[in-house]
């Protein structure tokens, strides 16, 4: 017997031990990779669409499911997989039996969770919005999905209780044709209605009658609205309704707790879903209505490639999964007001008598100033009369103290002698410093005419706060702006100074309402100036009690503010709807824009086979680059579309420096 060779039998236990524990490891490994090479025996081929934002690979691509993985690589599970040489995130679409590569497929790398967290109609409505948008769906999967947090994947999601009964839905009983609206919804059908609210209307208990009426035929309710407050306000409607039976998908919670919530969606946990505008991706359950609130508010334009906006992915789950479809929200928007026009939906609203007896709205020219402010008489008496019996309203445009400063003298405007940035003051006892540098103008004087006097031509809430408290001595004074948000007040004659957006909610609504600087919010360089400016007076407005005074302070020629008096958003919408189709704007013509370099859009004119009857603007100046403006009739919108894909597709492939391209962009 060799040396090298001695029997097990004269080794020590311990190493004994050692050796069998090596060759059952061995045996293992090889038992591993010979199943991982394995494809499994039913339907061995995974379609993956792999996380890669390239447009050319914008496509699902097939992998072999090994043994070890047949029973989690289902659809909708996260997986790992390996592209072009390196391991890369991607969701499984399906399962197939059969495959029309030709070579060997390589086997999926692992699953990373057995969850099925991408639903078949997500996949499908990702495919259409990337298509609609010039995107890639993998772009719109980061929307749709939130990222994977493993602990709480781990606790089971617990059923919702048994539903309560309802009564007879009551919010409603002053809007036409509302009754008609409840009704098809409670008997399974598939209504789609434009909603105007009006003053005196508790709009979140409105939703959840809505809601509770689709939810008691089995089917679930996805809501969308602007921000975390309105989250907050239908959130605690419907806690009172249908206590339990709802989830709200917001970032606030943190990711943990918004992963929860979204299982509970994806697990069927949860039929009811309110959120922002990542929530319209919710995988809901027999899904029977989608509601959006207030879309004209900017917050409903996703930031983030491809630029969806969450009114248009509801409208395309709508349409996708034939279910009702409820646009609601003070003001109109033009593209709501177009599917009115087109017959897609009914129009809600309540009837003009009783529109007259729930508010009084009138406006007064700004020139009045017979009280030594920028408040006119008639808003002065608004505020004094409302603060008898409640809590006034005051809403202004801008946050701070002194927005922007001027010349006393001459009124030419106030520039920093360092950078000739413009000036501003942020309090009454704080010397003027640069907006842009931060240099402090404790001794400045006027370029122009020497003065040394500064005055405001545009001020602040701040400010606005400061001098409604020396006009009303006594009255508490609450700053609404910013950081500083109140949510709600109470029914004290307090007098309330918010900027837009920050209006808080007052427990009997206020007793009267006031809109200062009109002009400003008027004065945007923007194709929709006039519509945001009159979506902002309406929703401060909405907020009055019934029977109370709404004054705004502007030029009561202009077209909104006569919208306003004659609470006409309806009437707005067509007006602006009509005025568009003569000028070839958006709704009537479908625009893109295009971004980038002169080089890289000199590029674009060259690849782009644009549709018959398109218009390219440009390039004109865009910051620090350029952008072209791309323009064809609303028929051709899909022709655009696909053309800008295509586009993408060929810049993608040849590695061509990138642009931006988006899609029906909300602002010009």
């Amino acid at each position: 017997m060799s040396t090298h060779e001695a029997p097990e039998a004269d080794m020590l236990p311990g190493l004994r031990a050692a050796v069998d524990d090596a060759k059952a490891k061995a045996a293992a490994t090889r038992r591993r990779k010979a199943a991982a090479w394995q494809p499994a025996e039913t339907d061995p081929v995974a379609r993956v669409l792999v996380d890669i934002a390239l447009a050319h690979l914008d496509r699902p691509f097939d992998y072999a499911v090994p043994t070890a993985m047949a029973q989690s690589a289902v659809p909708g599970a996260r997986v790992k997989v390996r592209f072009a040489g390196q391991d890369v995130d991607g969701y499984v679409v399906e399962r197939a039996s059969t495959t029309d590569h030709t070579g060997a497929l390589q086997p999926l790398r692992r699953v990373v969770s057995p969850e099925p967290v991408l639903a078949p109609e997500i996949v499908e409505l990702s495919e259409v919005l990337a298509r609609r948008y010039a995107g890639a769906r993998s772009d719109v999967l980061r929307l749709a999905v939130p990222p994977r947090h493993a602990a709480t994947e781990k606790v089971d999601s617990p059923p919702a209780p048994a539903p309560p009964d309802l009564d007879a839905p009551t919010a409603w009983s002053a809007v036409e044709h509302a009754d008609a609206f409840l009704r098809r919804l409670g008997a399974g059908e598939a209504p789609r209605a434009v909603w105007s609210a009006a003053p005196g209307d508790d709009w979140p208990a409105m939703v959840a009658e809505a809601v509770a009426t689709t939810y008691a035929t089995g089917r679930g309710v996805l809501v969308c609205v602007p921000d975390r407050r309105d989250v907050a306000r239908v959130d605690a409607a419907l806690a009172h309704l249908l206590p339990g039976h709802h989830v709200c998908l917001t970032a606030d919670g943190g990711p943990a707790a918004r992963y929860r919530d979204f299982l509970a969606v994806c697990r069927g946990a949860r039929r009811i879903v309110v959120g922002t505008r990542s929530a319209a991706f919710a995988p809901v359950h027999d899904l029977g209505l989608v509601v959006i609130w207030d879309d004209g508010d900017d917050l409903h334009a996703e930031p983030r490639a491809p630029y969806p906006h969450t009114r248009e992915v509801l409208l395309l789950r709508a349409g996708q999964q034939g279910t009702a479809a409820l646009l609601g929200g003070v003001a109109r928007t033009p593209e709501a007001e177009q599917l009115v026009a087109s017959g897609w939906a009914h129009e809600l609203t309540v009837p003009r008598q009783v529109l007259r007896s729930r508010a009084r709205v009138e406006v007064v020219p700004a020139e009045d100033r017979s009280v030594g402010t920028r408040v006119p008489r008639a808003a002065y008496d608004a505020i004094r009369r409302g603060l008898a019996g409640g809590p006034v309203l005051v809403q202004t445009p801008r946050a701070g103290y002194a927005a922007s400063l001027a010349c006393d003298t001459c009124r030419a405007p106030a520039r920093c002698v360092v950078c000739t940035g413009p000036l501003v003051v942020d309090g009454p006892a704080v010397p003027p410093h640069c907006r842009w540098c931060g240099h402090v103008e404790p001794a400045w004087a006027c370029s122009t005419c020497g003065g040394h006097g500064l005055r405001a031509p545009v001020r602040g809430e701040a400010r606005t706060a400061e001098e409604l408290g020396r006009m009303f001595p006594g009255t508490t004074v609450r700053s609404s702006s910013g950081d500083r948000v109140v949510d709600r007040v109470s029914a004290s004659p307090d007098l309330v100074v918010a900027t837009v957006g920050a209006e808080p909610v007052a427990e009997e609504g206020y007793a009267a309402v006031v809109v200062l600087d009109t002009w400003l919010s008027l004065a945007r360089a923007d194709l929709r100036a006039a519509e945001e400016a009159l979506r902002r007076w309406f929703n401060a407005a909405v907020l009055v009690r019934p029977g109370g005074h709404v004054v705004a302070v502007g030029d009561p020629a202009h077209p909104a503010l006569q919208a306003l008096v004659r609470w006409d958003p309806a009437g707005f919408a067509r007006r602006e709807v009509h005025e568009r189709s003569q000028a070839h704007l958006p709704p009537a013509a479908r625009l893109a824009t295009v971004t980038g370099d002169l080089g890289a859009l000199d590029d674009v004119l060259h690849l782009l086979d644009l549709p018959d009857g398109a218009e390219v603007l440009g390039p004109v100046p865009a910051d620090d680059e350029h952008r072209v403006l791309l323009r064809v009739p609303r028929s051709s919108g899909e022709a655009l579309s696909r053309s800008l894909g295509d586009l993408q597709r060929v810049r993608s492939a040849r590695k061509l420096d990138p642009v931006r391209i988006q899609v029906d962009p909300l602002t010009i």
